[in-house]
């Protein structure tokens, strides 16, 4: 079991790496923020075939694209491929913020978005595949737009700097740095010994699963753009629709179960479909944390469901439905509506928080804690009460018949008890700001776990746009701090990162 997670004193050890190299950083910078220039000119061309003027928003976005990543090229070091851990780090947090600072441009320049505070959280929600909108009035947004807010989640999904290195042959000896900063999750398989190869085989299924659904959503009755904005941000697990009443405009069941079953397969390991198109069938199978996320996701079905039929919301078939997407929408991460939960029995509101905190698997385009940290979790709170009846008892977690290093289980609990703090602490600045108890708590849990819908006035029928703009900037930070995983970046923060060898 490969660890991705090391102590302060590793990182801090090396004297080798040196402190960080600024000209490959810029120049590495500069390459990703020419990247997003391209996606730009994806978007003014769909703007141009629906006969938009807001085509011209995108055009000024990638001559400004252009100029910044042309300064941060030359001011760089192109020679240099080689990239230290800390420079990993640096170039990732940093390039998710650029990448939402530029990416805000057409929101803003459209005047559709006229506020940057909501300009800039829309498009950080996008690209941390979060789902919370500001916009009370979606379908009001000119095509390009609406694929560039579906595209920042498509693009956010297994990441901005993933995208790069499965699209360009440019970093070829830093890749390894580059991924490992930016993947998240306890684990990483690798499903081939290059990064480079390895990106491309996870983006190749990706799209893979993007393409299908579209198809079968047009099948249901959506035109093509609708199909393809829905099935960015299913895959992605991101949430934003073209419609303001999300996947329930089309009052389709068809339509519901074939977004609930993406938005699963979309919380699942990718690299399992690779072992399992290649007839190693065997690891999907037997995946512990699979089966755990599985099982919560029909657990609370089933729970939800019952509760909603013998109350008399809705007949069987409806409740499973209800249900179904509701929980599926969650434990991904995905923060698709068809239903407000909000007037559902008040229990079910504990299960839904619950699957939000739990999130998808470590691989998944899912946010949250991931369910492979709450099996060691799990597994290592059993062992407690085992070694209290023998306390001799040499008694290691063990996943998938791998022996969990003690390393990694103390880094799993540091991550926990860190994401509970980073709520904590999200949850009272928002009550400082006037936000309701409920509301506050929800909106953080949504917001670090990149989930979309809250509880009570910010729920799933609900914008976000009500909040203080403080508020919306708390959030926006939270937001990335859950897409990275915390540490990374929250290593920015600590000065040791910027001045000791």
């Amino acid at each position: 079991m490969e660890e991705t997670y090391r102590t302060n004193s590793f990182l801090f050890k090396n004297k080798k790496e040196g402190l960080i190299n600024f000209r490959t950083v810029s120049y590495i910078l500069g390459i990703l923020v020419l990247v997003e220039a391209g996606l730009f000119a994806i978007c003014a061309g769909i703007s141009a075939f629906y006969h938009e003027s807001s085509y011209i928003c995108f055009v000024w976005a990638i001559l400004i694209n252009i100029g910044i990543g042309g300064v941060m090229i030359l001011a760089g070091n192109r020679k240099s491929n080689i990239v230290s851990r800390r420079d990993g780090y640096c170039i990732v947090s940093i390039s998710w913020i650029l990448f939402t600072l530029l990416g805000m441009l057409p929101f803003y320049l459209s005047g559709y978005i006229p506020s940057v505070t909501d300009a800039f959280f829309e498009t950080m929600s996008g690209f941390t595949t979060t789902g919370a909108t500001i916009l009370n009035d979606i379908e009001s947004l000119p095509h390009g737009l609406l694929f560039w807010r579906s595209f920042t989640q498509w693009i956010g999904g297994l990441g901005i700097v993933l995208f790069t290195i499965a699209l360009l042959p440019l970093f070829s000896g830093s890749s390894q740095q580059l991924f490992l900063s930016e993947a998240t999750g306890v684990t990483h398989d690798k499903i081939h010994p290059k990064i480079k190869v390895m990106a491309r085989y996870l983006w190749l299924i990706y799209i893979g699963l993007t393409l299908l659904e579209t198809i079968l959503l047009m099948l249901g009755g959506m035109n093509l753009f609708d199909a393809l904005c829905q099935a960015f941000a299913t895959t992605a697990t991101g949430g934003f629709s073209t419609k303001q009443d999300s996947i329930s405009y089309w009052n389709s069941p068809y339509i519901e179960y074939v977004v609930s079953i993406f938005m699963i397969l979309s919380g699942v390991n990718f690299s399992l479909y690779y072992f399992t198109l290649n007839g190693k069938y065997k690891k999907l199978l037997k995946d512990g944390e699979l089966h755990w996320f599985l099982t919560s996701i029909t657990v609370l079905t089933v729970i939800i469901a019952f509760a909603l039929f013998i109350t008399g919301y809705y007949d069987i078939e409806t409740a499973f439905r209800k249900a179904l997407f509701q929980v599926a929408t969650t434990h991904t991460s995905c923060g698709f509506a068809t239903d407000d939960y909000n007037l559902w029995p008040t229990f079910t509101w504990m299960l839904l928080i619950f699957a939000m905190i739990s999130g998808g698997c470590t691989g998944s385009t899912s946010g949250g804690v991931k369910n492979l940290r709450l099996l060691i979790i799990f597994q290592n709170i059993k062992n407690q009460f085992k070694q209290m009846l023998h306390p001799r008892a040499v008694l290691p977690v063990h996943i998938n018949n791998s022996q969990v290093p003690v390393q990694t289980t103390a880094m799993v609990y540091t991550f926990f008890v860190t994401y509970l703090i980073c709520i904590f602490i999200g949850w009272t600045l928002l009550m400082c700001l006037g936000v309701g108890l409920t509301e506050s708590f929800s909106t953080v849990i949504s917001a670090i776990g990149n989930v979309g819908p809250g509880l009570g006035t910010f729920g799933p029928v609900f914008s976000w746009s009500a909040l203080p703009d403080a508020a919306k900037w708390i959030l926006s930070a939270l937001m990335l701090v859950g897409r990275l995983e915390i540490f990374g970046v929250l290593l920015l923060f600590d000065k040791r990162f910027w001045t000791d060898y």
